[in-house]
């Protein structure tokens, strides 16, 4: 028998607490998912995403998320929600703050900048590029031939961080895993039912589209890329873009209904004049919009499953259709007003164009122009596929900042 620290979780075995190599803690005293969530705090990684671009360009003014923000907003809602639900919590943080480690600069415009690049080879996607970097690129654990494991985290919460466990094969366009990677993605899943995700990973899948939704309308709110005014008259628009992009099979009735539900909460601003007034009362709207979502999602969970600790694969997250309805609406506010609009499409374009000639000139001048974390990999590598995906990990890792500077530097202009 194994003796753990006394507040282990004892809904979690020593199977989802194993990792891929056995590495003993150096001190006594905390748990195994405590240890994961220490070592993404640490990472080079987490720190990166504090010049990444969430929606809003990090740089423009002082108020917007970056990519760091929201995930320490996502890792504070997906803890709280899951330790309702009997989940650990560190292992929840984890999972959150892990989310979008993989995002490339420039937000999902530079995903699907890469994702472009990268289509003969593997692909390019966000997700499957977390779980690369958890398990391949940030070096913290190395195997007895010197060959980096990433952070070496546990098995659940690998698995707690993994939103889509299929690979491109099953999916080309949302996948959770590159074919150079599926050794340790085959260890992650041992036993997981084909495809499906863990109640863990359906708990942080949820906190993101929650922080996302309510967080992104408080910036433009503050910002003035969105006038409150005008949600009524722009709701066909609102509702093309929700169905587009966040939620395919919402139906007018629905999206009409989640406006209207939102617009009687006694919190939802009437005007917005940025007065300390209704920066308040703001606030008091986003805390209130978070709880509702959160709570939803508990109260039909539990009414389904009971009490207990609902864990791994026990149960599934149920969120009331109605909920879901609301934040796809609020999400295609920031869609719509900010991602959509014209005045960002010739930005996007430059970002684009940037990407492409970064990997172009990154090939052309490697080694000398690949960061130390990728060295060994570029050395390793037997053909051209190989190369060029060292490549498309250098530059995803850069920052919105690094990539413009690492650009005038081997490009200059």
């Amino acid at each position: 028998m194994v003796l753990r620290p006394a507040h282990e979780n004892q809904a979690y075995s020593d199977f989802d607490r194993e990792r891929f190599l056995d590495e003993p803690a150096k001190r006594k005293g905390r748990t195994e998912f405590a240890r994961d969530r220490a070592r993404i705090i640490h990472s080079f990684a987490l720190r990166r995403l504090a010049a990444k671009t969430q929606v809003a360009v990090p740089w423009a003014s002082d108020f917007p998320r970056t990519r760091l923000s929201h995930s320490l907003e996502c890792a504070q809602v997906g803890r709280e929600l899951g330790a309702a639900l009997g989940a650990d919590p560190d292992l929840m943080e984890s999972a959150c703050l892990a989310h979008d480690l993989g995002h490339p600069p420039f937000g999902h415009n530079g995903e699907q900048a890469l994702a472009k690049i990268a289509e003969g080879f593997g692909g390019f996607e966000g997700n499957a590029q977390s779980f690369r970097l958890l398990t391949r690129i940030e070096a913290k654990t190395v195997d007895g031939d010197g060959i980096s494991v990433g952070l070496n985290l546990t098995r659940a919460t690998l698995d707690a961080a993994t939103k889509y466990p299929w690979s491109s094969l099953s999916n080309p366009k949302k996948f959770g895993v590159y074919e150079d990677d599926q050794e340790i993605f085959d260890w992650v899943r041992k036993d997981a039912p084909e495809g499906k995700t863990c109640i863990e990973a359906q708990i942080m899948d949820w906190s993101d589209d929650v922080a996302y939704s309510v967080h992104d309308l408080e910036d433009a709110l503050v910002t003035g890329q969105i006038d409150i005014n005008d949600l009524e008259k722009d709701l066909p628009s609102l509702y093309q873009t929700a169905v587009d992009d966040y939620l395919s099979d919402l139906t007018q009735v629905e999206a009409q209904h989640a406006l209207d539900s939102l617009r009687n909460l006694s919190c939802w601003p009437k005007e917005f004049d940025r007065s300390h007034r209704h920066l308040a009362q703001l606030k008091d709207l986003t805390s209130q919009l978070i709880g509702r979502f959160a709570l939803a999602a508990e109260r039909e969970t539990r009414a389904h499953y009971g009490d207990g600790d609902l864990v791994r694969y026990s149960a599934n997250l149920l969120v009331p259709r109605a909920q879901r309805a609301e934040v796809a609406l609020l999400k295609s506010m920031a869609g719509f007003y900010i991602i959509r609009a014209e005045k960002s499409q010739e930005r996007y374009a430059k970002q684009q164009q940037l990407i492409a000639e970064l990997v172009t000139v990154v090939r052309e001048k490697a080694p000398e122009s690949l960061e130390s974390f990728f060295l060994q990999e570029w050395q390793r590598a037997g053909s051209e596929r190989e190369k060029l995906r060292v490549v498309i990990d250098q530059v995803a890792s850069l920052t919105d900042v690094g990539a413009y500077a690492l650009h005038e530097k081997l490009i200059g202009a």
